[in-house]
Formats: C-alpha cells, structure tokens, sequence
C-alpha cells in the first residue's frame, strides 16, 4: 500500500535509522506501539513531523498493517522506502489523496459558493468560492477563493487565495496568497505570497514574498523571512533571505540578511544561521 512517513532531517524515526531504497521488515505491528509508521494521508505526516524541521518520503507498506482510528496512520511489518518529497510535492500528493477519496455531489451550481463538510471536496471554477471542512478540499479557479480547515488542502489559480488551517496545505499560482497554519505547508506561484504558522513551511516562486516559523523557499529575486529555533531559507538569484533566530521566550535574540549573489551564497541551497554567522545545511534536495 502506498504511504508517506516523516523522519527527522538525519532519517530517523523512533531512533530506527532509515535509508531512501532501505526496506525493512519486523514481526508485529501495532499502532504507536511496534512497527513501521506511515500516513495515507500525506498532510496527517504533520501531526507527527513539523514542515520546517523534517524530511518527508514516499513508502511502501506490506505485510500486516494496522490502521488507527484518529487519522490515516497506519503500522506495518514491512516498508520500503521511496524518494524524498519536497513541501510543494506534499501539497500536491495531498490534494490528489483527499480528492481521491471524495465525490462531487455537494459542490455548487454555476454562480453559487461550493461547500463540503469535513472529509467532502468543494470545487469553483473561476472567481469562485470554495469551503470545505475539517480533512476536506477546496479548489478554485482563476481569481478564486478555496478554504478548507484543519489537515485541509486549498488550492487556488491565478490571482487566488487559498487558507488551510494547522497542518493544512495551501496552494496558489502566480500573484496568488496562500496562508497555513502552524505545521502548514503554504506554497504561492511567480509573485506570490506564502505564509506559514510555527513550524511551517512556506515557497513562493520568482519574485514572490515567503514567511514561516520553520522553513521558507523563494525563487529568484524573491523575498523570504524565516523566524524561530530551528529555521531554515533558501533563495534563488537575487532573492533576500532573513534569518532570525530566537531565544525560548520567543524573542529575537540575533538576525541576518543576506542576498543570493551565485559567490558567497549560492542558489538552491538551504541556509540558517549558528552563532551568528549564516552557515550552509547540509542534506539530500527533496524531489519536487
């Protein structure tokens, strides 16, 4: 059965060392007992592993598998692992899980808002509104608006807006807003906006502005703004990234601002800073 797992940025889970390709296999599983863990739901992998601080994968589950009764995870005597995923990659994987599951049979006639209850899928076409509840999707066209709440995914076209509650995906295409939670994940086209609650994981594409309190990632000539204990940005020619660090009473305790200039720092690679100097993080580039 195809799943996702978090691990921790050295691929660890449960202090069990994983590898991309590793399989694995044990005699007895059981839900937040023994076994390998994993999500059907991409997004419930944040219920478990914040956005700015892990790594996320594709696997393979087999063997006896456990399901559990609050969400999607489930516990197997066999895995395998697959590619790593990057954040956006997690929103789209999501969005094709929750609509999966879905029928259409709530949504709007032609002119009115969509609305669909927790676990229901909600569609607009263009300058459209679309809501869906708690586990739901909402998608909108061009100029739309998509909301879905808690472990929700909104997307919306060009020039949208789409809101995702914590540990919700938001996506938005070119000059479009995306908003998540904390533990969200919030990605915006060319010249977008992307915001990202605690813990979260914002991108936005060239020119576009990205703020997070875990990890923020812009194309080129963008703007992104990363603030907490364990944050990390990434840019790409000409964008400005602000790192600021902060202390446990969640003050600023130092910052940095640097410009992606292809010498001193480089495009594509994540940065944070240690000791007040902006330093490289070192890891395996997640799939898009």
């Amino acid at each position: 059965m195809k799943a996702y797992k978090g691990f921790n940025k050295d691929m660890t889970c449960r202090d069990f060392q994983y590898k991309e390709g590793g399989e694995y296999e044990t005699e007895r599983a059981e839900v937040c007992e023994c076994g390998f863990h994993a999500c059907e739901n991409p997004i419930d992998c944040l219920a478990y592993y914040d956005a700015g601080s892990s790594v996320f994968h594709e696997v393979e589950v087999g063997g006896d598998v456990v399901k559990s009764g609050d969400d999607t995870k489930v516990a197997a005597t066999k895995i395998k692992i697959g590619a790593r995923l990057s954040i956006p990659a997690l929103c789209k994987a999501t969005f094709e899980f929750v609509r999966s599951k879905c029928t259409n049979e709530k949504n709007a006639e032609p002119g009115k808002p969509a609305t669909a209850g927790s676990f229901g899928a909600a569609t607009a076409g263009s300058f459209g509104a679309a809501t869906a509840g708690y586990s739901g999707a909402a998608t909108a066209g061009d100029s739309g608006a998509a909301t879905a709440g808690d472990s929700g995914a909104a997307t919306a076209g060009y020039r949208g807006a789409a809101t995702a509650g914590d540990r919700g995906a938001a996506t938005a295409g070119s000059f479009g807003a995306a908003t998540a939670g904390s533990f969200g994940a919030a990605t915006a086209g060319d010249r977008g906006a992307a915001t990202a609650g605690d813990s979260g994981a914002a991108t936005a594409g060239d020119r576009g502005a990205a703020t997070s309190g875990g990890s923020v990632k812009v194309g080129e000539n963008g703007i992104g703004c990363v603030r907490g204990q364990d944050v990390k940005a990434m840019g790409g020619m000409g964008a400005i990234l602000v790192i600021a660090i902060e202390n446990d009473d969640g003050d600023i305790k130092e910052h940095r601002a640097i410009m992606i200039d292809g010498r001193r720092y480089k495009a594509d690679k994540w940065y944070t800073l240690k000791a007040g100097k902006v330093v490289e993080v070192k890891g395996k580039v997640a799939k898009e």
